[in-house]
């Protein structure tokens, strides 16, 4: 069944994008949610218009997010944080390394940082998705801090 996606769907595509998926999938999730409507032809063609026209709208806001990357490049993040030796008391999650960008002058939303959970002290890198071709690998530093 082919789709087109009308808002971001995690590891399955972006906004705009036509996507094939099962058939399950598309009638009972994510066309009822309002995710996603069905790629008939001349929805392809109105999809087709719809781009060529916010072509150059789309150059600006990848301009922009290209001038976010390297301010984010600049900062150097160090999340403090209890533990015992090695291991953290806790985890530090996307919520930590957004709110250590936040004291750093730049607010990002928590959902467009991948990390994983990290449990103990080091140095790790964080993936920041800025825009659909912009993606920045952000290394931070977790310091034991004494209890």
């Amino acid at each position: 069944m082919e789709l087109i996606l009308r808002q971001d769907v995690q590891n399955l595509g972006f906004k705009d994008d036509i996507v094939s998926v099962k058939n399950g999938y598309g009638r009972n999730f994510l066309i009822p949610q309002g995710h996603a409507h069905l790629a008939t032809s001349s929805a392809k063609k109105v999809l087709a218009e719809n781009l060529k026209q916010r072509a150059h709208k789309e150059e600006k806001v990848v301009n922009d997010a290209k001038a976010l990357a390297e301010a984010l490049k600049a900062i150097e993040i160090k999340i403090f944080a209890k533990a015992g030796g090695e291991k953290l008391f806790g985890s530090i999650t996307n919520i930590d390394i957004a709110e250590a960008l936040a004291k750093g002058g730049q607010v990002i939303d928590r959902k467009f940082i991948t990390s994983g959970i990290v449990k103990r002290t080091g140095k790790y890198t964080a993936n920041v998705r800025l825009h659909r071709d912009v993606i920045v690998e952000l290394p931070y530093e977790i310091i034991a801090e004494k209890a």
